[in-house]
């Protein structure tokens, strides 16, 4: 049995945020649903490459993995009757549209907790249900800029540096999503009640000013680039290697600072006090001598030191790494198109020992179930057809 196994999810987002936070609760046992219509465009299911002897993309398969998926045409009166049955059933909703068009549709909390008063009902959007930008567009990049945490990221020399990484969406949105769920489901475990739920990807970028916006809204400057014990303003920095790699060096306490001192021929450094007196002459130095090896001799002497300091490693290297092989945080899971063949994925970082994660299946093509799941309630050929187109 999974941890969460008896949650049912009806998911109507698309893109990253949602799929990544059902993703999350389909590893752990939940029942996952995937609302999706025939003709909108998902930049995130259609991203390239598909699987080999398959019409599904890499992406698609990841974000799908043990779920279930139709296609239901919500501009149709009939389909929105087909979803409030499922509702009976199906007693938690992701939607990731912007406020006010499942209202539209006929599918807001407020008239399908009429249905099923134990509804818990999650909007995931940018702005949230209220404010004045509750209606605009936005991605990761607006969210994690409005927030202010962009101001104080990157160097002087350049300003404000991408990461390859949806913070805003995967950190922020489909955690805080799982978070409200989780709430929700304990709440109604002991009430009987279901709730709304409005998260929003520029709230929870706000917490993430962290150490410096707290200290800054009880009276401290604002941070700025390279100004700040975490952004490049101390020792905790990148340092580039005479191959043209990276070390990562994060020697913030005392202890890891002596390491690193005498890992590089500094040992009169180790006390710290350098770090207040002189710190420019300090970065300067680390950096030629980072300069004098390459990342991989680096990594291997640093591999006798308690420091943190760490090689930044690529994609490829990761994927073939001991410690992360492991973890099993790169599962092989079975492809249901081509039941022969398996597909290395992202595996789940949550460890549970007495209910752990399972990799039932990658993702199926959209809509796959959709006559399976339709006429199990009780709709025929044709009128499955005219919800579905």
């Amino acid at each position: 049995m999974g941890a969460l196994d008896g949650l049912k999810v009806l998911d109507f987002s698309t893109l990253l945020p949602g799929p990544y936070a059902t993703l999350m609760l389909a590893d752990l046992g939940a029942e996952v649903l995937k609302i999706s219509s025939r003709d909108k465009y998902d930049l995130v299911v259609h991203w390239p490459p598909k699987l080999e002897n398959t019409d599904t993309t890499a992406a698609a398969a990841w974000l799908g993995r043990n779920k279930k998926t139709i296609f239901l045409n919500l501009k149709k009166a009939e389909a929105v009757e087909a979803v409030k049955r499922l509702v009976w059933e199906y007693d938690i909703v992701v939607e990731q549209f912007r406020p006010g068009v499942m209202a539209k549709l006929g599918l807001n909390y407020e008239l399908l907790s009429q249905v099923n008063p134990k509804l818990i009902y999650c909007s995931l959007t940018g702005y949230g249900q209220s404010g004045p930008l509750k209606d605009r567009a936005g991605h990761d990049i607006n969210y994690m800029s409005r927030s202010g945490v962009m101001a104080s990221a990157g160097r002087k020399a350049t300003g404000p540096v991408l990461t390859d990484m949806q913070i805003a969406d995967v950190a922020v949105g489909s955690m805080n999503s799982v978070i409200g769920i989780l709430a929700a489901v304990h709440h109604r475990e002991r009430t009987g009640e279901g709730q709304f739920i409005d998260v929003a990807m520029l709230d929870g970028m706000v917490p993430f000013n962290s150490m410096d916006g707290a200290c800054f809204l009880a009276g401290a400057p604002a941070p700025e680039r390279e100004g700040q014990v975490l952004n490049g303003g101390a020792v905790y920095d990148f340092y580039e290697t005479a191959d043209g790699g990276y070390m990562s060096v994060g020697s913030l306490e005392p202890k890891f600072f002596a390491a690193l001192c005498n890992a590089m021929q500094r040992p009169e450094w180790a006390d710290g006090t350098i770090l207040k007196t002189n710190l420019p002459l300090v970065k300067e130095t680390f950096r030629a001598k980072f300069r004098e090896k390459t990342r991989d001799e680096w990594t291997e002497i640093f591999s006798h030191w308690d420091a943190c300091v760490e090689p930044v490693l690529t994609l490829e290297e990761a994927v073939k790494d001991a410690h992360i092989n492991e973890r099993g945080m790169l599962p092989e899971v079975v492809l249901p198109q081509a039941p022969a063949q398996r597909v290395r994925q992202l595996g789940c970082p949550i460890k549970l020992s007495a209910c752990p994660a399972q990799y039932r299946h990658a993702g199926y093509p959209e809509g796959w179930h959709t006559v399976e799941i339709l006429s199990r309630m009780g709709y025929s050929t044709e009128e499955i057809k005219a919800l579905s187109e």
